[in-house]
């Protein structure tokens, strides 16, 4: 079982996430009809199609973590339409600042990144909390998972699974939520009874990593 994720590692994840993405597509888009534009699935499949092209030119064996991150980021912001294309672009950027430099990622080093990636969109939002109904109900109850799971020396893949299982909690308690940002906010109470797209594209990435250290994907 992996105890560190090295920079190939990472390479790996971020194409599968592509996959995943790309499976997703329709999923991600119903969801953003009925409380946005249709076009989340879209954007996310055409930016990390992108993210896979520039990772194609990329020598893994001389990049560190940080540079397969930053790489993802740029691509993302370039490439994703939207409010997604800011808020991913500088999550993953936010990640990539955490690992520069380093060849290899533990349990500890991973949380600092996620809640670095985190702080991120909580700034780009302007202040967004939990129960905003947006991406951070998923991404806060795995940062606060990741910390726990830290503090108890659990191994990466228990680290993962706690964060997996609190990322598909955060995404579920969106669909009982009024949106408090981006243009979902402007149906007000029929917002409700809709999951946030931005919350279910973050909980497939968390759970694809996830799969990963434990061997499912």
């Amino acid at each position: 079982m992996l105890q560190f994720l090295s920079s190939n590692d990472f390479l790996k994840i971020i194409l599968k996430i592509r996959n995943v993405i790309a499976e997703n597509k329709d999923y991600l888009a119903a969801l953003d009809a009925a409380i946005g534009d249709a076009d989340h699935g879209i954007n996310m499949e055409r930016g990390f199609d992108s993210v896979a092209d520039q990772l194609g030119v990329v020598d893994v064996n001389s990049s560190d973590v940080g540079v397969i991150l930053m790489t993802t980021s740029t691509a993302l912001l370039e490439n994703v339409g939207g409010a997604a294309g800011p808020l991913y672009g500088m999550f993953f950027m936010n990640m990539a600042n955490v690992c520069s430099g380093k060849n290899i990622v533990d349990s500890e080093t991973l949380a600092r990144m996620f809640e670095a990636g985190l702080e991120s969109l909580r700034e780009i939002g302007g202040g967004t909390i939990p129960n905003d109904k947006t991406m951070v109900d998923t991404l806060f109850p795995v940062v606060e998972g990741m910390k726990k799971a830290v503090n108890l020396k659990l191994e990466l893949v228990e680290t993962l699974k706690l964060a997996s299982d609190a990322a598909e909690k955060g995404m579920n308690s969106t669909k009982d939520m009024i949106a408090k940002r981006g243009r979902a906010s402007y149906l007000g109470e029929r917002s409700r009874g809709h999951i946030d797209p931005g919350a279910a594209s973050s909980y497939l990435i968390i759970k694809t990593i996830y799969q990963y250290v434990s061997g499912q994907a």
